[in-house]
């Protein structure tokens, strides 16, 4: 049996900016279904099966920041990419999104080639992490990454805080995962952008910026644990204090 076509939302109330994205991802071989409002999003969702969700922010009725809070807060749709297409660009605007459950985020105006790099390798990342649930990957050689108080489960894409889960999102978790596998050593944004966007993909640096933004958020008093190297990238370390024993 052949494998189902993959088939992605559209939430765009601009004709045009949605019929252009359309018209890219049918040539490509996907289906496509089109609403103008999140409103009428929701209910499609709630109605039939997608691979990807593309939305704009700005749209009427249910935004699509309050559709992506809604589709996390639903377990059927954890798992689903969501990629942003909007006006916002402000560094704030895309650590929000990011921040409630948004996997990847493109500003208007956009290049189709990078739209469409984006699509792929969220579509990737998301056929490995669903395949990683059902147990068809073998399982990682590190079981379980720990940090000071901070703990990673690869295998199941959990993180917890002093004993208590954290909610991150993909981007947010193979991050700090790619970190905390190297931990001490300084991991350039043009290595970290390869790990959490996949190969191929043409993004600058601002992008992994606001993941570390919305990772540092949700690690609260333990932000420091993430090292800014100027001009270079990223890295965390931790220093355990001796208790004497």
């Amino acid at each position: 049996m052949s494998e189902r076509t993959k088939r992605v939302l559209i939430v765009e109330d601009e004709a045009e900016i949605r019929q252009l994205i359309s018209l890219h991802l049918k040539r490509e071989g996907f289906e496509v279904i089109e609403t103008e409002n999140g409103d009428d999003g929701q209910k499609v969702l709630n109605e039939s099966a997608f691979e990807l969700v593309i939305l704009d922010w700005m749209v009427p009725g249910r935004n699509g920041l309050e559709l992506t809070r809604w589709m996390r807060a639903q377990p059927r749709f954890d798992r689903m990419p969501i990629l942003f297409v909007t006006a916002k660009t402000d560094p704030e605007h895309i650590a929000t999104a990011l921040d409630a459950g948004a996997d990847d985020y493109l500003t208007k105006p956009f290049d189709t080639l990078v739209l469409m790099a984006r699509v792929h390798a969220l579509l990737r990342r998301s056929q490995m992490l669903n395949s990683a649930a059902k147990g068809m990957v073998p399982p990682s050689p590190t079981t379980e990454l720990s940090m000071g108080e901070l703990k990673l489960l690869p295998d199941s894409f959990e993180s917890f805080l002093r004993g208590e889960k954290i909610d991150l999102t993909k981007s947010e978790f193979l991050l700090l995962e790619a970190l905390m596998r190297n931990q001490g050593k300084v991991l350039s944004r043009e290595s970290l952008i390869g790990r959490i966007q996949g190969d191929g993909v043409n993004v600058v640096g601002r992008t992994v910026d606001t993941h570390v933004f919305g990772l540092r958020k949700k690690l609260g008093d333990h932000a420091d644990y993430i090292e800014t190297i100027r001009g270079v990238g990223y890295r965390v370390q931790f220093s355990p204090v001796s208790t004497g024993e």
